[in-house]
């Protein structure tokens, strides 16, 4: 109910006045926002915690595709090479191309020297997309060089982040760097986390 205006009567005003039902309005709606703020923040810390988890199974994933290709051209399986064949050994390019494939697939697939692994992957399908393909068409479409310039950039991005977990670079201490800098971002998220269900303030 608000008051009306009253010339004669300083003490009212044409301001509505504020309802304790009107109070307690705001007061839900800020608590929702707060709930709703503290869950999103929440869902980030758990997505931190897991991204070296979910960085090693990419790693697999590129590093076994990777492997099953030069398995196929030098002994045959999984279909064999263009035809149904093998390689010749000692050809070029083509059997030092599935050496490298096959060598450096297990060794990102094990996380083992990942880097160094993936950085030698990376710079083979370069060579193959701009050597092979490149000469065809201007375009991966065209030219049909599309998983030579994605296993590229998928190596590319491993020399860059590293193995993520379930590596053996980081059992065997080889890669140091990569498990601490894993193991810091685990535990900022964890206590992160572990302070929104506390509703302590969270310091950068």
């Amino acid at each position: 109910m608000s008051k009306t205006s009253n010339p004669g009567n300083p003490g009212t005003s044409d301001e509505p006045a504020v309802t304790a039902a009107d109070t307690g309005k705001g007061a839900g709606a800020n608590k929702g926002a707060g709930a709703g703020a503290e869950g999103a923040a929440g869902l980030t810390a758990r997505l931190d915690q897991a991204q070296p988890y979910a960085l090693g199974l990419f790693r697999i994933v590129a590093g076994l595709l990777f492997a099953c290709h030069g398995a196929a051209s030098l002994f045959g399986v999984l279909g064999g090479s263009k035809g149904g064949g093998t390689v010749d050994m000692g050809t070029w390019p083509g059997w030092y191309a599935a050496v490298i494939q096959l060598v450096a697939g297990g060794l990102v697939l094990l996380g083992l020297g990942t880097r160094s692994a993936a950085f030698l992957a990376s710079g083979s399908m370069a060579y193959a997309y701009f050597k092979v393909h490149q000469p065809e068409g201007l375009f991966p479409l065209q030219n049909g060089g599309e998983l030579s310039a994605l296993f590229c950039w998928v190596f590319l991005l491993l020399v860059f982040t590293g193995p993520g977990a379930l590596a053996l670079d980081r059992l065997f201490g080889t890669g140091t760097r990569d498990g601490a800098d894993a193991t810091a971002r685990e535990g900022k998220a964890a206590e992160h986390g572990e302070r929104e269900e506390q509703g302590t303030p969270v310091t950068a």
